[in-house]
């Protein structure tokens, strides 16, 4: 018999590790994906998003991070991503803001966290 925290335990596990093997190659632009801290984000994406995650260890940093494809996206987009991760080649930095989505940091601050990008080239 397996005990449901156990079993509750094991699932959320499973999703974790299915949305971290997913393969960023095969991704559309805006495509998003959730991945632990210890991945580093990919070229072509950045992190739009941070949390803790019993899935992805323990402690009070948050550990896990949506990550956003803006590969294949228009000149001229404008996306908000976490100040966590350079913007791509082509994205420009256009403002830059605090919002509590991106505190990637045991000790948050209410400094800017956030950039607002445009895709310049």
């Amino acid at each position: 018999m397996i005990r449901p925290r156990f079993a509750a335990a094991l699932s959320t596990l499973a999703v974790t590790a299915l949305a971290i093997t997913a393969s960023p190659a095969a991704a559309a632009p805006g495509d998003t994906l959730t991945s632990c801290s210890s991945t580093l984000t990919p070229d072509g994406w950045v992190d739009i998003q941070w949390w803790n995650s019993g899935g992805c260890g323990s402690g009070f940093t948050p550990n896990t991070k949506q990550i956003k494809d803006l590969r294949g996206y228009p000149v001229g987009t404008q996306v908000n991503a976490c100040a966590s991760t350079w913007p791509p080649a082509g994205w420009t930095i256009t403002s830059s803001y605090y919002s509590s989505a991106c505190r990637y940091s045991a000790v948050p601050s209410f400094n800017p966290n956030t950039w607002t990008l445009k895709r310049t080239s």
